[in-house]
């Protein structure tokens, strides 16, 4: 699929992948629905993407993706503000909290805000764009859900419980949903992203930049834009093929529990 002339809506768009995939898409020449909860950021992207030559009409909603009736009316507003259907939806909100504390030890409104999210937020974007953004009555389109390595392997980390929970069910999710959109040319696809430089990780252990630096020592993890590469990636195959799962992680990340921490000396320069 080329993005040109396109429609795409970016959940958690206001940094990190959601950003990253937008800038990526401004070039493809997409239109644009930014969602996310930071006004002040959204307002930023879309004026950076806006100067992109090439890059289609940007709009932006401020929403948390926990509503089901602002993402409903972020849908209806875009399909009205950009002229048509939405014909991609990447599904990339999400956050984790309270780690290293261990599940017992967390707080229920961190607990809740991460099932809502994780969870429900993703459930709520899809069904979104189906109904409201036009994807389902025109029976073709991308649904890309940004899961996790770790939805399909349990971390070796403490504090990780919820989040692991949160990301298997959108494993779970997008399966069942590519079945149940046999019959449409409509395609789901999962996006696996391992240890990425993001304000996410940091998010994760409390801002703690002593943790998140012992998270990361001796490797490179890796930026946004190389999950921006691999979405783009995905959808820039022709109609007849579909990329159902990628994972793209760091070299030295050979699973959830195995950490090559000597790559960063041994690939010096």
């Amino acid at each position: 699929m080329s993005l040109k002339g396109k429609i795409a809506v970016i959940t958690g768009a206001s940094m990190g992948i959601g950003a990253a995939t937008a800038r990526r898409f401004a070039q493809e020449g997409a239109s644009m629905a930014l969602l996310a909860r930071s006004k002040d950021k959204l307002i930023q992207l879309a004026e950076e993407l806006q100067s992109v030559s090439g890059c289609g009409h940007v709009v932006y909603f401020s929403v948390d993706v926990r509503d089901s009736n602002a993402l409903a009316t972020a849908m209806t507003e875009t399909v009205e503000q950009l002229g048509g259907p939405v014909d991609v939806l990447i599904n990339n909100a999400g956050l984790a909290l309270g780690a290293p504390a261990c599940f017992q030890d967390q707080s229920i409104a961190d607990i809740s805000m991460m099932v809502g999210t994780n969870i429900s937020g993703v459930l709520f974007a899809a069904h979104a764009v189906l109904n409201q953004g036009g994807m389902m009555a025109q029976k073709q389109g991308v649904i890309v859900n940004v899961t996790s390595v770790t939805g399909l392997e349990a971390p070796p980390f403490p504090g990780e419980a919820v989040y692991h929970m949160a990301k298997a069910a959108q494993e779970g999710f997008s399966n069942s949903l590519r079945n149940e959109l046999c019959g449409t040319n409509i395609k789901v696809v999962v996006v696996r992203p391992g240890v990425v430089a993001t304000n996410f990780h940091e998010q994760r252990v409390g801002f703690d930049k002593n943790m998140y630096s012992q998270f990361i020592e001796g490797y490179e993890p890796l930026v946004s834009e190389d999950i921006a590469d691999a979405i783009s990636w995905v959808l820039e195959k022709p109609e007849r093929v579909m990329i159902k799962a990628v994972d793209v992680v760091p070299t030295a990340q050979r699973s959830l529990s195995v950490f090559d921490r000597e790559w960063s000396a041994r690939n010096a320069k």
